[in-house]
Protein backbone atom coordinates (compact mmCIF):
# COMPACT_ATOMS: atom_id res chain seq x y z
CA UNK A 1 0.00 0.00 0.00
CA UNK A 2 2.91 2.45 1.05
CA UNK A 3 4.81 2.66 -3.16
CA UNK A 4 0.74 2.78 -4.43
CA UNK A 5 0.11 5.87 -2.18
CA UNK A 6 2.98 7.38 -2.87
CA UNK A 7 2.48 7.08 -6.94
CA UNK A 8 -0.97 8.48 -6.15
CA UNK A 9 -0.68 11.21 -4.01
CA UNK A 10 2.84 12.24 -6.06
CA UNK A 11 2.61 11.59 -9.67
CA UNK A 12 5.29 13.31 -10.87
CA UNK A 13 7.63 11.85 -8.17
CA UNK A 14 6.81 8.21 -9.23
CA UNK A 15 7.79 9.23 -12.69
CA UNK A 16 10.94 10.20 -12.25
CA UNK A 17 11.53 7.00 -10.28
CA UNK A 18 10.31 4.99 -13.12
CA UNK A 19 12.65 7.28 -15.37
CA UNK A 20 15.25 6.20 -12.93
CA UNK A 21 14.68 2.78 -12.92
CA UNK A 22 14.75 2.77 -16.57
CA UNK A 23 18.08 4.35 -17.33
CA UNK A 24 19.59 2.13 -15.00
CA UNK A 25 18.35 -0.68 -16.38
CA UNK A 26 19.70 0.39 -20.19
CA UNK A 27 22.85 1.30 -18.49
CA UNK A 28 23.26 -1.76 -16.75
CA UNK A 29 22.43 -3.68 -20.03
CA UNK A 30 25.00 -2.18 -22.50
CA UNK A 31 27.84 -2.98 -19.51
CA UNK A 32 26.94 -6.50 -19.59
CA UNK A 33 29.83 -8.85 -21.22
CA UNK A 34 29.35 -11.04 -23.78
CA UNK A 35 30.39 -14.31 -24.09
CA UNK A 36 30.48 -16.64 -26.60
CA UNK A 37 29.12 -19.76 -26.58
CA UNK A 38 31.35 -22.37 -27.96
CA UNK A 39 30.19 -23.81 -30.96
CA UNK A 40 28.55 -27.26 -30.52
CA UNK A 41 26.82 -29.48 -33.31
CA UNK A 42 25.54 -32.74 -32.02
CA UNK A 43 26.90 -35.85 -33.80
CA UNK A 44 24.41 -37.06 -36.28
CA UNK A 45 24.84 -39.85 -38.66
CA UNK A 46 22.71 -40.67 -41.38
CA UNK A 47 21.91 -43.75 -42.87
CA UNK A 48 19.81 -44.04 -46.17
CA UNK A 49 18.58 -46.68 -48.48
CA UNK A 50 17.00 -47.00 -51.60
CA UNK A 51 15.02 -50.19 -52.57
CA UNK A 52 13.19 -49.30 -56.09
CA UNK A 53 10.07 -50.53 -56.77
CA UNK A 54 9.47 -51.17 -52.57
CA UNK A 55 6.63 -49.42 -50.65
CA UNK A 56 7.05 -48.02 -47.61
CA UNK A 57 5.42 -51.07 -45.53
CA UNK A 58 8.46 -53.28 -47.23
CA UNK A 59 10.55 -50.91 -46.76
CA UNK A 60 9.26 -50.42 -42.97
CA UNK A 61 9.67 -54.26 -41.91
CA UNK A 62 12.66 -55.58 -44.33
CA UNK A 63 15.04 -52.54 -43.92
CA UNK A 64 14.26 -49.71 -41.43
CA UNK A 65 13.41 -52.15 -38.75
CA UNK A 66 16.72 -54.52 -39.26
CA UNK A 67 18.77 -51.74 -39.54
CA UNK A 68 16.99 -49.65 -36.56
CA UNK A 69 17.94 -52.97 -34.32
CA UNK A 70 21.20 -53.26 -35.26
CA UNK A 71 22.18 -49.68 -34.57
CA UNK A 72 20.24 -49.42 -31.44
CA UNK A 73 22.92 -51.09 -29.43
CA UNK A 74 25.90 -48.76 -30.21
CA UNK A 75 26.77 -47.09 -26.92
CA UNK A 76 26.18 -43.50 -26.76
CA UNK A 77 23.12 -43.19 -28.77
CA UNK A 78 20.72 -40.37 -27.76
CA UNK A 79 18.10 -40.83 -29.86
CA UNK A 80 17.43 -42.32 -33.59
CA UNK A 81 14.67 -41.22 -36.12
CA UNK A 82 13.62 -42.80 -38.88
CA UNK A 83 11.68 -42.34 -41.98
CA UNK A 84 10.62 -44.86 -44.38
CA UNK A 85 8.65 -44.13 -48.09
CA UNK A 86 8.34 -45.73 -51.11
CA UNK A 87 11.36 -46.63 -52.35
CA UNK A 88 13.76 -44.85 -49.32
CA UNK A 89 14.23 -45.57 -46.07
CA UNK A 90 15.99 -42.96 -43.80
CA UNK A 91 17.26 -43.31 -40.75
CA UNK A 92 19.32 -39.98 -38.42
CA UNK A 93 21.25 -41.36 -35.16
CA UNK A 94 21.75 -38.70 -33.30
CA UNK A 95 24.86 -39.40 -30.44
CA UNK A 96 25.70 -37.99 -27.06
CA UNK A 97 27.70 -34.45 -27.67
CA UNK A 98 30.86 -36.39 -25.69
CA UNK A 99 30.96 -38.75 -28.95
CA UNK A 100 33.44 -38.32 -31.62
CA UNK A 101 31.44 -37.48 -34.86
CA UNK A 102 34.24 -40.21 -36.96
CA UNK A 103 34.06 -42.93 -33.95
CA UNK A 104 30.18 -42.77 -34.33
CA UNK A 105 30.57 -43.20 -38.34
CA UNK A 106 32.53 -46.12 -37.75
CA UNK A 107 30.18 -47.59 -35.33
CA UNK A 108 27.45 -47.05 -37.42
CA UNK A 109 29.23 -48.39 -40.35
CA UNK A 110 30.29 -51.61 -38.49
CA UNK A 111 26.45 -51.95 -37.48
CA UNK A 112 25.16 -51.62 -40.56
CA UNK A 113 27.76 -54.36 -42.47
CA UNK A 114 26.74 -56.90 -39.83
CA UNK A 115 23.37 -56.80 -40.73
CA UNK A 116 24.16 -56.18 -44.27
CA UNK A 117 23.07 -60.01 -45.20
CA UNK A 118 19.44 -60.02 -43.54
CA UNK A 119 18.80 -56.73 -46.17
CA UNK A 120 16.85 -57.76 -49.32
CA UNK A 121 19.39 -58.81 -52.30
CA UNK A 122 17.73 -56.00 -54.47
CA UNK A 123 18.61 -53.25 -52.41
CA UNK A 124 21.46 -50.53 -53.33
CA UNK A 125 24.01 -50.39 -50.16
CA UNK A 126 23.31 -48.12 -47.42
CA UNK A 127 24.67 -44.87 -47.78
CA UNK A 128 26.50 -43.37 -44.74
CA UNK A 129 27.11 -39.56 -44.23
CA UNK A 130 27.59 -37.32 -41.04
CA UNK A 131 25.45 -34.62 -40.75
CA UNK A 132 27.10 -31.28 -40.42
CA UNK A 133 25.15 -28.35 -39.43
CA UNK A 134 26.56 -26.07 -40.53
CA UNK A 135 26.38 -27.29 -44.36
CA UNK A 136 22.65 -27.03 -44.21
CA UNK A 137 20.95 -24.18 -46.04
CA UNK A 138 19.97 -20.97 -43.97
CA UNK A 139 16.99 -20.41 -46.67
CA UNK A 140 16.45 -20.42 -50.06
CA UNK A 141 15.62 -17.95 -52.22
CA UNK A 142 13.43 -18.10 -55.23
CA UNK A 143 13.50 -15.88 -58.97
CA UNK A 144 10.72 -16.13 -61.34
CA UNK A 145 9.82 -13.18 -64.10
CA UNK A 146 7.32 -12.92 -66.65
CA UNK A 147 9.77 -10.47 -68.80
CA UNK A 148 13.18 -12.27 -68.00
CA UNK A 149 14.74 -15.50 -69.09
CA UNK A 150 17.19 -17.68 -66.98
CA UNK A 151 19.91 -16.06 -67.65
CA UNK A 152 18.60 -12.45 -67.16
CA UNK A 153 17.57 -13.85 -63.78
CA UNK A 154 20.27 -15.34 -63.00
CA UNK A 155 22.57 -12.22 -63.82
CA UNK A 156 20.34 -10.45 -61.90
CA UNK A 157 20.57 -13.12 -58.59
CA UNK A 158 24.36 -13.02 -58.77
CA UNK A 159 24.88 -9.14 -58.64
Amino acid sequence: MFLSDISIKRPVFAAVINLLVIIVGIVAFTRLELREYPDIDAPIVSVETTYTGASAEIIETRVTKILEDSISGIPGVRSIDSKSSDGLSSISVEFKLDKDIEEAANDVRDRVQRVQNQLPDEIDSPQISKVDANTQAIFWIAFRSQQRDGLDLTDYANR
